[in-house]
């Protein structure tokens, strides 16, 4: 347990991407098994306690220390793990301080009833807060030590000198500990058949589009489509199986029953994962959230917000596998699979025309459709080839919106943001419906698209303007006199009942602080809600040309 936490502690603490990685490299070659195995499965979320959840960390810690004390110092520190491993009067010698794979194993093991005094022997066994802290973390399952599952194969690819696509295709037919994948990344065994049905293909990306490259590139040689405003899956049936992945290889099925019983073919498709709206159309993304990180859905979620795919690829077409074959002789295939399939719960994605690029450009920076992010241009004779090659695949997103709004509330972060409010949630100004005296509505949150520098000043100033503590939030002053504007960047803009402004943005970020710029200055609730109501004009007025709709204005993208 002890190598685990100085682990985490120190990939915690580099933020350098190949850094981790050698970190990640280093331990598995250090580490024996089970435990390199065990420590795989934390770090790629392939672990679940159900006896033991976040609030068994509360009532230990409410038992062992002052409850004034515990509430300042977590309002302090602003992480319950971090805080409560730093509180903890610890007993050493207690106990034997445990292996990691003691812990869990004792924990998938363990009831309800049963984790609280098995975490509270190891509490006091652990004799630093390091291992308290990575023990704590552990069971809630939030490690944010900045390395993702992809991150983690990556590492395993260069601890055993694979490619990582080989070992991307093999995860899902693996369990953890892993001994079996790592006798074979250290040459001692023979490379693990991939005992599951439907696996999961590494997919393949695309690169930014520079603009002043387009001059370089012949249109005859692309094939155009929208991006769609959902999320990348791969609907896998083969044998009698049925998968649907995420672009990062998380099986998401049991989220979505209805998506899997469409799946009555045998194949692997590529496509985007949305919602229909009332009119057959897409939905916003906020109604795929409804379904997304859900363990189980119910009828009446499934009815309300229909899922779909929209397909892009094929790279099974029966068991053939079609990803060595150029992009438009899959793209004919795909036509033909989707034929067959003939379900209302998968189309595809159609081809916009290429008449020049000025005229594409045109295209994607106003979308005829409300929920369209850009074009992906794909070269005809492209192979599907996994990863991010440059120049087969290019996006071209739309310009994002850009707005003015006050600071509200700032939030601590986590990990090595801990000590710092990184999280802001942000308003614009618009009539108090009782008084009718101008007040801010909260409209969004960002925690991203500032700098280090940008940083502390900005935590800086929350320190120096709190109003109020709410736990570890503050509100800061933010009134006509007195407020930091920030220029908020967003994708997208759609209703939400969940909201006291009645609208939520999609993928906001701080893009601009305007120090500059007087807090009476920023931008009114009408802005946004005129931003709304013409891209669901323009939308709509491109849906059916012969209409007599007006073109949406300048919306500062």
């Amino acid at each position: 347990m002890q190598d685990f936490a100085r682990l985490l502690d120190r990939l915690s603490l580099t933020p350098q991407r190949n850094a981790k990685i050698r970190l990640l490299t280093d331990h598995f070659a250090r580490a024996p098994d089970p435990e390199r195995g065990w420590a795989l499965a934390a770090l790629t979320g392939g672990l679940d306690f159900p006896g033991a959840k976040a609030g068994l960390i509360r009532s230990l810690a409410a038992e062992r220390t002052d409850e004034t004390l515990f509430a300042l110092s977590y309002d302090y520190v602003g992480d319950l793990a971090e805080t409560a491993a730093l509180i903890w009067p610890a007993r050493p010698g207690a106990n034997r301080p445990p292996e990691l794979h003691e812990v869990i194993e004792g924990l998938q093991a363990a009831t309800r009833a049963q984790a609280p005094a098995l975490v509270e022997g190891w509490l006091d066994a652990l004799d630093d807060a390091t291992g308290r802290w990575a023990l704590l973390k552990l069971i809630t399952r939030g490690l944010r030590v900045g390395v993702s599952a992809r991150l983690a194969k990556t590492a395993l690819a260069e601890f055993g000198g694979k490619d990582v696509h080989e070992i991307e295709e093999l995860w899902h037919g693996l369990e953890a500990p892993y001994e079996e994948l790592f006798a074979w990344l250290e040459g001692k065994a023979e490379k693990p058949e991939n005992a599951a049905k439907a696996p999961f293909r590494p997919v393949m990306l695309a690169t930014p589009l520079d603009e002043a490259e387009t001059a370089k590139l012949d249109p005859a040689d692309y094939a155009a489509e929208w991006k769609w405003d959902g999320i990348r899956v791969q609907a896998v049936s083969e044998g009698g199986v049925r998968r649907l992945y995420t672009r990062t290889g998380d099986d998401i099925s049991g989220t979505f029953p209805d998506i899997l019983a469409a799946l009555d073919f045998e194949g692997a498709l590529d496509g985007e994962l949305l919602v229909r709206d009332g009119d057959g159309g897409v939905a916003p993304f906020s109604d795929l959230q409804q379904r997304l990180n859900r363990k189980s859905v119910s009828k009446t979620l499934i009815a309300r917000h229909p899922a779909f795919i929209r397909a892009y690829d094929i790279l099974m077409d029966g068991e053939e596998d079609t990803r060595a074959q150029p992009f438009a002789e899959r793209r004919a295939r795909l036509e033909a699979f989707i034929r067959r399939a003939g379900s209302d719960r998968i189309d595809l994605s159609p081809l916009v025309e290429i008449e020049s690029w000025d005229t594409l450009e045109a295209l994607r920076a106003d979308p005829p459709h409300a929920h369209a992010e850009g074009l992906m241009l794909k070269r005809l004779d492209s192979a599907y080839v996994p990863g991010r090659p440059k120049g087969p695949w290019f996006k071209w997103k739309r310009d994002p919106f850009l707005i003015d709004a006050v600071l509200m509330y700032a939030q601590r972060g986590h990990g090595k943001r801990s000590s710092f409010y990184s999280d802001y949630t942000f308003g614009v100004w618009r009539a108090d419906p009782e008084t009718g005296e101008d007040a801010l509505a909260p409209v969004g949150k960002a925690y991203f698209g500032f700098t280090d520098a940008e940083l502390k000043a900005l935590d800086k100033f929350v320190r120096e303007n709190t109003t109020e503590r709410f736990g570890p939030v503050r509100a800061v002053k933010a009134d006509k006199t007195k407020g930091l504007v920030l220029e908020v960047a967003f994708e997208g803009l759609q209703r939400s009942a969940r909201h006291k402004s009645g609208l939520a943005m999609r993928f906001p970020r701080v893009h601009r602080i305007r120090w500059d710029k007087p807090s009476a200055e920023a931008d009114r609730l009408e802005a946004l809600e005129k931003l709304l109501q013409e891209r669901f004009e323009a939308a709509h007025a491109r849906a059916r040309p012969d209409a007599d709709a007006k073109k949406p204005k300048d919306n500062r993208r």
